[in-house]
């Protein structure tokens, strides 16, 4: 999800760079789904969401395809040939794998809650796919799209849809930004409440769970019943776009990992240090386990992006900065021309591999190390074509890095959040698409 300049600010400064390896990573794969990829809405869902996008701006607008979305004036506002509103709903947005796969191979992957804020966000429908990419092809079909649902009313709160018979989820409702697939149902974790939402596999909710740390309620600003203005640090803990965005599945336990994206406030409204909160649920139960651990972020990154186990204790976590595109094109110090150039490069996205049995006093798990995602090599030539830096190394240098899963001993999965129409990254004047890559990394995975 793309946040504002105002929001950015809100980030810290992360501790020294921490001794930790570097392990190797080779392209072994690439596939791409176009940016402009589009599904229709339900048979049975409101007649206005077939129209998406239309409060992205400052004023309702009903014209189809009228605004052409740009990158905003911290990425150096690059036009990205893609207009709003649109006709239908966008597949944009992968913001989480799930680490069980389907029955065919497939993955479940989530996307988020359409245009980034609960107020530009009420024609976005909330829905997880099947997705398959062919890496052989460079292509990624979808298999399926479930959309999420509250026919029940289990949410315990009003949703934009209540008066409807259907009662469909957006992104006025929920921002949902990670998903794990157990015993034939699903579980996705929301940045809003943060809430943890069980689901079926129609896309019904069944339950939803507000968090819980250390016996407190968490909220954020965007929380119901969060009055307005309310005080950071004292009224909300949780940073704006700072909830779940990583939860891990560990194997043969049911535990949900959470893991917020961004650091908590303190009581002064500043965040709290230069970690990440992680608090574990048991399925079994459908509570909170009352413990709690902490990842710490390495210099320069502001958040993390996705988290996935890898085995019953190690985990892989995707770590990132709020940079996008290549830093070879990074703008000149003080340029006043943004046009041809990044202003904000991607300096720091990383694939961090830790051991969640391995844990300090203090709770912090122990980060074993990482591959940098800037520096991919591709002695093989799997790049595609106008996908890759004019020299040197393969890179994947998106704002949001959101999906990561390992495939088998020696690779892993990633795809990124392309954030449509508001992220490039790849080509300036150009939307993101929505990349998938596969990685040979055998020394990470078998790192101890």
């Amino acid at each position: 999800m793309r946040l504002g300049p105002a929001l950015l600010a809100c980030t810290i400064a992360a501790a020294p760079a921490l001794a930790e390896e570097v392990f190797p990573a080779r392209l072994a794969g690439h596939a791409v789904l176009p940016a402009f990829s589009m599904i229709p809405p339900p048979a049975d869902a409101p007649r206005d969401l077939w129209l998406s996008g239309r409060f992205t701006g400052a004023a309702r607008n009903d014209a189809p395809m009228s605004v052409e979305g740009d990158t905003g004036p911290t990425y150096g506002n690059h036009k990205t040939g893609i207009a709003l509103p649109f006709l239908g709903q966008p597949v944009q947005g992968m913001s989480g794998f799930a680490m069980n796969r389907a029955e065919d191979g497939s993955w479940f992957a989530l996307t988020d809650n359409g245009f980034g804020s609960k107020a530009n966000s009420p024609d976005a429908m909330l829905f997880f796919h099947r997705m398959q990419p062919d890496f052989a092809a460079g292509t990624v079909e979808r298999l399926e799209t479930v959309f999420l649902r509250d026919p029940d009313r289990k949410v315990p709160f009003r949703i934009a849809n209540e008066t409807t018979e259907s009662r469909y989820l957006t992104g006025a409702d929920f921002d949902p930004e990670s998903i794990q697939y157990l015993d034939g149902e699903f579980w996705i974790g929301d940045e809003f409440g943060p809430y943890l939402l069980r689901v079926a596999p129609d896309g019904r909710v069944l339950s939803v769970h507000p968090t819980l740390l250390e016996g407190e309620a968490l909220a954020g600003p965007d929380t119901p019943g969060i009055a307005v203005p309310a005080q950071p640090g004292k009224d909300f803990r949780v940073q704006r776009s700072g909830g779940y965005e990583g939860m891990a599945l560990q194997p043969g336990t049911g535990l949900l990992w959470a893991m917020l994206e961004k650091p908590l406030l303190g009581d002064d409204g500043q965040p709290e240090g230069d970690f990440l909160r992680v608090m574990t649920f048991d399925t079994g139960k459908a509570d909170w386990t009352g413990d709690s651990y902490r990842f710490r972020l390495s210099e320069g990154a502001t958040a993390i992006g996705d988290f996935n186990f890898i085995d019953e204790t190690r985990a892989l976590i995707v770590e990132r900065d709020n940079g996008e595109g290549d830093a070879a094109r990074a703008c000149p110090e003080d340029a006043a021309d943004l046009s041809a150039c990044y202003p904000l490069p991607a300096r720091v996205k990383r694939v961090v591999l830790v051991d969640t049995a391995s844990r300090d006093a203090e709770g912090y798990l122990r980060r074993i190390g990482h591959v940098d995602l800037l520096d991919i090599a591709d002695p093989d030539g799997k790049a595609l074509p106008g996908l890759k830096p004019a020299e040197g190394n393969f890179s994947f240098p998106f704002f949001t890095i959101e999906d990561v899963a390992r495939v088998d001993a020696e690779h892993i999965i990633l795809a990124n959040d392309n954030n449509l129409p508001f992220s490039g990254g790849r080509q300036i004047g150009e939307a993101a698409d929505n990349e998938f890559i596969l990685l040979s990394v055998p020394e990470l995975l078998a790192a101890q």
